[in-house]
């Protein structure tokens, strides 16, 4: 399973943003690519005044795209999340399609990132967003794999859950700040790797020096033993990895976490999907 990431810039153009993400399609088209994952907010601002004026209906315009170049191009696509408009509520939401350009996922963003940190970062998702109530892990021709957004990070049930409903490859479109992004990006996509013996990709928009909330950038990709395989910095790139789903097994078979978990003693349980 070949994946590339897309560390992207972002500007205020939403037509901008969708040419980038077709260019970078055609740029690795001979790469033999299986799937490509997109940043978090990758058409828009990640400024929450700015949500509602980008906000599109279920099937809108990026959904159209997103769906024709999976098809195009025959490749799975984890399209970031951009903000979603529905029955007058506003969501961060991730779409998932396959080869055909069928959707086949949809993750709302469940944890909203309500920050105020001294002398850093001040940041209300819930000024403006709603929060998702659902999982989500879907099948592919691989493996399963299990899909959230940015701050979802940060909450280990989440991680688990995905983990025990058969995922072994996490995707994680995310816009970390440089307050964030230099204390615990590192440290919190390693350990949720390492937890739960999956590959995880946590993909970035690049850092756009004019804009009012500045990305982290630093797209990832980590091994089930926590392990950077490969990292970007601030500025715009593409990053390729594969999947060694072997390489999976023999970690869980060699050191098996997850089947020393005393579930007679402790467990944890979905208790609705919305």
């Amino acid at each position: 399973m070949k994946i590339a990431q897309f560390q992207m810039p972002v500007t205020d153009d939403k037509n901008a943003n969708i040419q980038t993400v077709k260019d970078w399609c055609r740029k690795i088209k001979d790469e033999q690519i299986d799937l490509i994952c997109l940043p978090e907010m990758f058409n828009c601002p990640y400024e929450t005044s700015k949500f509602p004026q980008y906000a599109e209906s279920n099937q809108g315009e990026t959904w159209q795209v997103l769906s024709s170049l999976a098809k195009e191009y025959a490749v799975y696509i984890v399209g970031g999340s951009i903000p979603e408009k529905s029955n007058g509520k506003y969501y961060n939401t991730a779409y998932v399609f396959d080869r055909n350009g069928i959707q086949i996922g949809k993750h709302r963003k469940m944890h909203l990132f309500d920050i105020d940190i001294k002398d850093g970062q001040r940041f209300m998702e819930s000024d403006i967003l709603s929060a998702g109530n659902a999982i989500t892990v879907v099948d592919t021709e691989f493996c399963k794999i299990g899909v959230a957004i940015c701050y979802d990070i940060r909450f280990p049930e989440l991680t688990r859950l995905m983990t025990l409903s058969g995922a072994e490859v996490i995707f994680i479109p995310a816009a970390f700040n440089m307050t964030t992004g230099p204390a615990h990006w590192e440290l919190l996509f390693r350990s949720r790797a390492l937890d739960n013996q999956v590959y995880l990709f946590a993909t970035a928009s690049a850092q756009n020096p004019d804009a009012d909330y500045q990305s982290y950038g630093h797209s990832l990709a980590v091994s089930p033993w926590g392990k950077i395989i490969k990292q970007l910095d601030y500025h715009e790139d593409i990053l390729i990895n594969s999947v060694d789903k072997t390489y999976l097994k023999e970690i869980r078979e060699q050191l098996p976490v997850l089947k020393h978990r005393r579930s007679d003693i402790y467990d944890l349980s979905l208790k609705s999907k919305v």
